[in-house]
């Protein structure tokens, strides 16, 4: 579960945000070498995230007069179809069954589902081509 000071989705500034990841008890001993990574994949379920297709499945980014009408499978909104999120964060420190992290777009009380290490060479594609939207999107995401 996260524990985060962030309560309500928000679309912009997570990038400073600093949550705290509370890992059943019983799986820490799976934890052992994660430490070696500063960042890591976190897959969390949205539970309080709704989908309405009529609204959701095509839509303006973040509700934005600026930003073009894309499918739900063209962005990364809150509100899908199957609720999962998937976020690269900092690793900032591991103590016990908590993990401390930077810039984990969940709220509070978020459940996680996974946690990976970040591999560069698995999780990075060097030059992406997206839409220019996309980078004005963006712009105070993180």
């Amino acid at each position: 579960m996260v524990k985060s000071p962030v309560t309500e989705g928000i679309d912009e500034n997570w990038g400073s945000v600093v949550s705290e990841i509370y890992l059943n008890p019983s799986l820490v001993t799976g934890l052992t070498g994660i430490d070696q990574f500063d960042h890591i994949i976190v897959v969390f379920y949205m539970d309080r995230s709704s989908f309405d297709p009529k609204g959701d499945l095509i839509r303006r980014p973040q509700g934005r007069s600026d930003m073009p009408e894309v499918g739900i499978f063209a962005q990364r909104a809150k509100h899908r179809p199957n609720p999962i999120g998937i976020t690269a964060v900092e690793l900032i420190k591991i103590i016990g069954n908590v993990l401390t992290v930077k810039g984990l777009d969940a709220i509070d009380g978020t459940p996680i589902l996974d946690l990976k290490p970040y591999y560069p060479e698995y999780d990075r594609i060097l030059e992406p081509t997206v839409p220019e939207w996309v980078t004005r999107l963006m712009k105070n995401y993180f």
